[in-house]
Parts: C-alpha cells; structure tokens; sequence
C-alpha cells in the first residue's frame, strides 16, 4: 500500500495520470486503472473514443491470439477515472504506454 501511495503522490507532484495494474484474481488478467486527478485534466470526448477503441482493440487481439481463453469485455472509460478488465500480461506494458499516451495527449 505504501508504494502505492508513494507513486500517486509521485504523479501528482508531476502532474501526470496515474495508471495502476493489478491481476484480476478470477481471471487471471490484469486490471488496469488509469486516474487523472493526479494531473488535474480530462480526457476530451475525443480522447475518451480513443481510450474506448484502446480496449476494443486489446480484446479484439486477446480473442484472436487466444481463442480457447474466454474473455468478457469489462471496461469503463470516463474523463476523470477509466478501467479495464481483461489485459493479458505479455500485453500489459503496451497498452499502458498507449494509455497513458492517449491520456497526455487528448486532455482539456
């Protein structure tokens, strides 16, 4: 809890988002959680489309790449707080960096 802790703070004083990963224990996939208090900005329509089309495209690729793996689409993308359900470990650091690179560069 306490590194936790430390890399919100961390990104507040940066003023940038904060994404946190943790594995979805029903699963086995990882839940993953972007939060943009911490930069004080909101993803733009435009940038919440994007997002959205972030984890459409992840599930479209988890299905194809895995297809005897059953996947449930769980996802919520607002402008402050967005997660999702379902990233696979060898997709994990990609779809964060697209993350939070969509969250840097389609904010108000």
């Amino acid at each position: 809890m306490f590194e936790y802790d430390k890399h919100y703070r961390e990104c507040s004083q940066n003023n940038q988002p904060f994404i946190k990963a943790r594995i979805n224990p029903s699963n086995g996939h990882y839940f993953v959680q972007i939060d943009l208090m911490t930069c004080h900005y909101n993803l733009t329509l435009d940038g919440q489309n994007q997002v959205t089309q972030l984890f459409e495209n992840e599930f479209v690729f988890n299905v194809s790449d895995s297809p005897t793996i059953h996947f449930v689409r769980k996802y919520n993308v607002d402008k402050e707080l967005s997660w999702f359900d379902g990233v696979l470990s060898n997709r994990l650091n990609p779809f964060c960096e697209e993350l939070f690179d969509l969250a840097r560069n389609y904010h108000d």
